[in-house]
Formats: structure tokens, sequence, C-alpha cells
């Protein structure tokens, strides 16, 4: 569930730029001066409405069909939403961990300089983006 694709309808404001709705999160409304900005806006309140739904415990819906949006006034513009670069942006609080290793391994890391912390992070986000 790492990358996603939803769609969402531009509309264009009357005071210029656009307001973006998505069809699948009612709650999620956002807007930008031009399309560009209007784009990143509907990505991250995208993001907040997918994480606040899954702190609630709330079902994610899954996307709706592009074929079967009506679109009365606007344009649809389907959105990536990046899951794991989302929640490296807004959630980078650091977690101490405790970890056992062999002392072989240990001793090894440390005669070559070896940052235990940015190996251990650079390791799991290659495992995470494997899945």
């Amino acid at each position: 569930m790492n990358k996603l694709f939803y769609p969402a309808i531009f509309h264009k404001a009357e005071e210029g730029g656009f307001w973006v709705s998505f069809p699948d999160f009612p709650e999620c409304l956002t807007e930008g001066d031009n399309m560009e900005q209007a784009y990143e806006m509907a990505v991250d309140a995208l993001g907040l409405a997918i994480t606040s739904r899954m702190k609630e415990q709330q079902i994610i819906p899954g996307p709706s069909s592009v074929d079967t949006i009506n679109i009365e006034d606007g344009f649809l513009v389907v959105i990536e939403f990046d899951m794991l670069a989302y929640k490296k942006r807004t959630n980078s609080k650091a977690v101490k961990k405790t970890l056992s290793i062999p002392q072989w391994l240990n001793e090894e890391a440390i005669a070559r300089d070896i940052n235990f912390s940015q190996a251990l992070q650079e390791i799991l986000i290659t495992k995470i983006q494997e899945k």
C-alpha cells in the first residue's frame, strides 16, 4: 500500500485557481492558486485524509473507477499518493530501539566507523520498498 492512485475533481474557482474534491473522501477538500499548487495541495490533503482514517481505524475506500464518476463542473485528475514518502515528510520523529547483534559484528562495524542508526534506517527503507 505504498503508492495509491485516487481520482480528484478539479473545479475552477471564481476568484482564480482551483478547488479540489475527492469522490472517495467527501471530507477532503483543498485549493490552490494554479494547477501545480492545487495538485500538490491535493496530494497533502489526500495524505491527511488517509492517515486520519487509519488513526481512527476507519475503512480506507478503494479508488473509484474513473468511468463511474459524475463530473458536473470541473475535470478529473488522478492523484498519485506515495504513503512512504508522505510518512518520511510528515513524521520523522526518531524513536529509540534496542537490538542485539553478535559481538564480532559490533567490533567490525565500530572498526569501520559505521553509523549503526543510519545503517539500520537504510536497510529498513530498502526492505519496506521491496514489499
